[in-house]
């Protein structure tokens, strides 16, 4: 198995990720126990594809369960795939499939990087709802921008605030947040940072008990892409920083032509091992 750390390219800054090897054979009890053991955001075991047009298939599960698609799990996945000898039957492209399907992965720029699946849920936010998630994050009110539905399988509500500082100062309430999923983002000035970042992105979860921040999360920043681009509110190319408020470097690049998101990050093998008997 190998631990992971994706879309960061200092050491231990982007978000953790373990992946089991030749897990064909487990069970689905025993891929949920393993994810609780590793206590990560998400553990992936890959197994033979079910599609022979597949190079690979990949099984993503939280501590709680498992899901159809996840950003960092399918770069992180892929990346030990082919630190294992794993050969692309295309050329240049590797084909994940998961539960939401075929997922195409390349590597551009020296990242790896996947193309967007498509959303399963899209369009406005209405008025009540909206008004539940700015109160669960504890946002103004009057910070809020837009919000759209975007949500590629894990049940992304996205957020458009008027400020970096606005997302990096909203601070979930567990009692309101129940049940969540929700995403925060804002646009920094042109030119207002040298290294190139131009969108500020948070995610938070609720299990209905806590409220938890992922440090860097694809799936996300993919329906940002697929909202915000279109919209007007992001560039075609862009990096999104997210993981700021908690100590993370997360750094997501963002590519869009001709309606295609391509998400891709940096990606490295932390810890190599076996599992024991």
């Amino acid at each position: 198995m190998r631990f992971v750390d994706v879309f960061s390219e200092q050491p231990f800054r982007g978000n953790a990720l373990a992946v089991f090897h030749d897990a064909g054979g487990l069970t689905d009890d025993e891929m949920l126990a393993a994810a609780r053991w590793t206590n990560l955001s998400e553990t992936t075991f890959l197994v033979p594809p079910a599609d022979p047009r597949a190079d690979y298939g990949v099984r993503i599960w939280t501590t709680g369960g498992e899901l159809p698609f996840a950003g960092h799990p399918t770069l992180g996945s892929a990346h030990a795939w082919l630190e294992a000898g794993g050969i692309p039957s295309g050329k240049g492209v590797l084909v994940q499939e998961c539960p939401a399907g075929l997922i195409q992965v390349s590597r551009e720029s020296g990242r790896l990087a996947f193309v967007a699946p498509p959303l399963v849920r899209s369009g406005p936010v209405d008025d009540p709802e909206l008004g539940r998630v700015v109160a669960a994050v504890r946002v103004d009110p009057l910070d809020v921008v837009d919000a759209a539905w975007v949500d590629n399988g894990p049940g992304w509500c996205g957020v458009l605030l008027r400020s970096p500082a606005a997302v990096l100062a909203a601070a979930p309430d567990p009692s309101l947040a129940a049940g969540m999923k929700i995403g925060l983002a804002a646009r920094y000035p042109d030119r207002a940072r040298d290294d190139g970042v131009t969108l500020e992105v948070r995610a938070f979860y609720s299990d209905g008990r806590d409220v938890g921040e992922d440090p860097v999360t694809g799936s996300l920043n993919a329906g940002l892409a697929q909202w915000l681009v279109p919209a007007g509110h992001a560039p075609a190319r862009y990096v999104a920083a997210q993981g700021t408020a908690i100590g993370r470097t997360g750094r997501v690049h963002v590519d869009v032509v001709d309606g295609v998101v391509r998400v891709g990050g940096a990606t490295r093998t932390m810890i190599v091992g076996s599992t024991g008997s």
